[in-house]
């Protein structure tokens, strides 16, 4: 099953009390992306602002890699440039705070939210592969069980050996996101115009079929409802991926790009949502950002980890089962930076 959906959030839609700055997204949350792909186009002192409040901002992350002889090298490029592979978690946290989890312990989490952001070397597209939370995987020293256990068993630094060994694919930069940061940076860009395929209603408010604006708390409820539909978690994901497109679409408008005072302000409220490894500060933002400036929406292209549907596990555990075969091949087209080839051959477009 090729999905070209953004992944569901997590099982539970409703917890008790969270501090401010603790990372409990259930949904993968591109603020850091948007802030990527937007940060570029401003200049002097705007530039210098949106330097201080990303890096004086946002958490670092201590302890956000494996050990190195675990894993993966770098791919040699026949043009003897390098891809960037970015992988960006939602993180649930029903009790411990994730700060354990970001200093590299087990904790009382689920990285109920995962995606892995390659940006080829020629920095022409962004290809976001959403990973199911519950594909069966191999969890180095904990065996078989479901991806979103991995930050319990051993915090981010597993998560990422895990995904590196299932994609062999070496990531560059880790992000965590806040599910704050998702209500402000809609709310930062005066909202965000969605065409609803569905109507229905959820948590107090209504969804009309067709356009409408969302506001930050309304676009939180169109994306983590699914009680509302008949088929649950395949809609959601479905309105999901209209509404990232949608944000991307807000971000990369003219009249965003060129209104300096807007891009600082959804930097601004964004950062203290954010957390990231120590290496991704504002000069490798900005830098990625100067080579990301030509990227628009339609340039971004999103689809689910290769899988053959839901199963179950030997000892009784709903589960979706990974398509081998076809994760293979996206493990040849990540190690070749060839991943818009592979979205051909296999028919997936957004």
């Amino acid at each position: 099953m090729h999905n070209d959906e953004m992944l569901p959030d997590a099982t539970q839609d409703e917890q008790g009390p969270r501090k401010k700055k603790s990372h409990t997204a259930r949904n993968v949350l591109l603020a850091f992306l948007a802030v990527v792909l937007v940060a570029g186009t401003i200049s002097g002192v705007y530039l210098v602002n949106l330097a201080n409040s990303f890096n004086t901002k946002t958490q670092k992350i201590e302890h956000a890699f494996p050990e190195e002889s675990t894993r993966p090298t770098k791919p040699t490029l026949p043009n003897g440039g390098e891809a960037t592979n970015i992988l960006v978690l939602g993180s649930d946290s029903r009790s411990a705070s994730v700060d354990t989890a970001e200093k590299g312990a087990p904790s009382d989490q689920r990285s109920d939210s995962m995606m892995l952001v390659h940006i080829p070397a020629d920095r022409k597209n962004i290809f976001i592969t959403s990973i199911m939370r519950d594909t069966w995987v191999d969890i180095p020293g904990h065996g078989s069980a479901k991806i979103n256990a991995a930050m319990a068993f051993g915090g981010i630094p597993l998560v990422v050996q895990t995904v590196e060994g299932i994609l062999d694919t070496r990531i560059d930069h880790v992000a965590v996101i806040d599910f704050e940061g998702f209500k402000s940076m809609t709310d930062a860009l005066g909202g965000v115009e969605v065409n609803v395929p569905i109507a229905f209603s959820a948590r107090n408010f209504d969804f009309a079929k067709g356009k409408q604006v969302l506001s930050g708390d309304k676009a939180l409820v169109f994306v983590r409802e699914r009680y509302a539909f008949a088929d649950g978690d395949y809609q959601r994901v479905k309105n999901q991926q209209l509404f990232l497109k949608a944000l991307l679409g807000k971000f990369l408008t003219t009249e965003t790009l060129t209104d300096p005072g807007k891009i600082s302000a959804v930097v601004d409220e964004v950062s203290p949502y954010v957390s990231v490894d120590e290496t991704l500060d504002a000069v490798a933002v900005g830098k990625l950002a100067i080579e990301l400036r030509n990227v628009r929406s339609g340039d971004v292209k999103s689809f689910t980890l290769p899988n053959s549907g839901t199963g179950w596990s030997a000892d009784g555990q709903s589960i979706v089962v990974a398509d081998q075969a076809a994760i293979d091949a996206l493990k040849k087209a990540l190690k070749e930076d060839k991943v818009g080839e592979y979205l051909k051959a296999e028919g997936i477009a957004n």
